[in-house]
């Protein structure tokens, strides 16, 4: 998918000179536990990851505040680990604390899915969340997923902490 733009953000491909933006919410404590990967504790984490993770994934955006252009999370469309269908892929997203309950990872995530079953061979987008993370699950909520179930116990964050995992999905309309 090439880059695009919402009414406040513009979802672009991540580049390495991203990487303070990305350190920066990602060594925020509440925004990887939610997600499951520990805090980010410095630029060359933060770079690592971002060659392992974001660099030249043709579904992974970074969420741009048009605003002050400003890289503040991101998103992405990835092959879904738990399926062996090959037209399914899984949404995943981290956006910095200080931009929560702003809707913006509901806007970004709308135009995820609509743009993916669009351009892309998928005919569902999954999705999941901790049990734990009401703030991630009324996102999934509003892009109109359908609850599958709760697997308990399902996985043990970095942490070793043992966590419920709720399971969604969405079909190509």
């Amino acid at each position: 998918m090439k880059d695009f733009e919402t009414t406040r953000l513009l979802l672009r491909h991540i580049v390495e000179s991203d990487a303070e933006d990305i350190f920066e919410y990602g060594k925020e404590l509440n925004v990887g536990p939610n997600a499951g990967w520990k805090p980010h504790e410095s630029i060359e984490e933060t770079r690592k990851i971002m060659s392992e993770v974001f660099i030249g994934q043709e579904n992974i955006f970074g969420i741009v505040l048009k605003e002050t252009n400003k890289m503040i999370g991101s998103i992405g469309l990835i092959p879904d680990h738990r399926r062996t269908n090959p037209h399914a892929l899984m949404l995943g997203y981290a956006m910095s604390e200080h931009h929560w309950g702003k809707g913006l990872m509901t806007e970004a995530a709308r135009a995820i899915i609509e743009r993916g079953f669009q351009e892309l061979p998928v005919d569902i987008i999954t999705c999941t969340c901790y049990s734990i993370n009401p703030r991630s699950r009324r996102v999934i909520q509003k892009c109109g997923f359908q609850y599958e179930g709760c697997l308990r116990q399902c996985e043990e964050r970095f942490d070793g902490v043992i966590l419920d995992m709720e399971f969604y999905s969405l079909l190509r309309k």
